[in-house]
């Protein structure tokens, strides 16, 4: 054989590998726990800049529908989900197995807010309130705690099922006086549409209520079964949030021609928002600590939240995190 049908042979198989391992990528999917938003910008950034690819992955992202995100990971019908502690503890107790892989932000980024005209300043003025909310156990043991370590009587509250009401029209409209919110999305929204509000943060109130949310989540099943994927997704996904919490602008304008349907201004401000609540050491991204789920979980079974005590430490693991930079 001459040196150029050598050559061309050479070539022709190059091509033919090159084509095999594109294929071979392997399909994943991730379910979100809601409608494209700022908490999931890492998720759009590791698949627009190729982080997912470099390690062998084609990544779906899967919106969510009538099933929520911890089944389909539960089920495998999706690899990974967003969901958060407070779902992950509720599914163990109810012998599911789901873990939670990393915590999106190393701080619960949630609080409650009220029109600054209330002058709701503690939560012991939340006395003769109305809460408007969206009717979940969760909310109503929240309130009562919070309320109970700074001197207010939980039993004057009047709760409210709001539904999928935002907080601004809820607010504008009188429908309650205080709101359960997340600041990253709501409270900049509400900002943005000129609300004068107070708002207090969970993680000022009650050690107990800095759990973590969101968090990415797989099957127990998945973790026994195909360790090195998750690994790899993981690897990728950290450095997805990672660029987000360092390129704010440029990682809204990715999630923005993901979902172009979003308003860019709040997506904008609320990506600059987060950039600041988020972890940048990729060395540090996603760690979950023992004592945040042993409190959370030791909490939710006292205040029947669950009906049996789970293993905290069968919740969370670590062991998939990028270690090194």
């Amino acid at each position: 054989m001459s040196n150029r049908a050598l050559g061309v042979v050479l070539a022709a198989c190059w091509m033919i590998c090159a084509s095999i391992g594109a294929l071979a990528d392997e399909s994943v999917r991730i379910a979100l726990d809601w409608t494209p938003n700022t908490n999931h910008t890492g998720i759009v950034v590791a698949q627009q800049l190729g982080y997912f690819a470099e390690e062998g992955l084609s990544v779906e992202i899967v919106q969510p529908g009538p099933t929520l995100s911890i089944q389909l990971a539960a089920s495998g019908q999706c690899e990974f989900a967003v969901s958060m502690q407070e779902y992950v503890t509720m599914a163990r107790a109810q012998d599911i197995p789901i873990v939670s892989l990393a915590a999106v932000f190393p701080h619960n980024t949630s609080g409650f807010a009220a029109p600054a005209e209330l002058g709701v300043l503690s939560p012991a003025h939340f006395e003769n309130l109305r809460y408007g909310g969206w009717g979940s156990d969760l909310e109503a043991v929240m309130i009562r705690t919070v309320m109970d370590l700074h001197g207010g009587d939980f039993d004057t509250v009047e709760m409210f099922n709001l539904g999928m009401l935002d907080f601004v029209t809820a607010a504008k409209r009188n429908f309650a006086d205080f709101f359960w919110i997340f600041y990253g999305w709501q409270g900049i929204h509400a900002q943005l549409q000129g609300l004068d509000f107070i708002y207090i943060p969970l993680v000022e109130l009650a050690d107990v209520l800095d759990y973590y949310t969101p968090v990415i989540v797989a099957s127990e099943a998945m973790i026994s079964e195909d360790p090195d994927l998750i690994s790899r997704f993981m690897r990728a996904l950290a450095r997805g949030y990672i660029y987000a919490a360092q390129h704010p602008e440029a990682a809204a304008n990715m999630l923005l021609s993901f979902a172009p349907e979003l308003d860019a201004e709040l997506v904008r401000a609320s990506q600059i928002w987060l950039s600041g609540q988020s972890e940048t050491n990729l060395a540090l991204w996603g760690y979950q600590e023992t004592e945040t789920w042993e409190r959370f979980a030791t909490w939710a079974f006292e205040n029947a939240l669950i009906e049996k005590a789970i293993d905290p430490l069968a919740a969370f693991t670590n062991r998939f995190l990028p270690t090194e930079e």
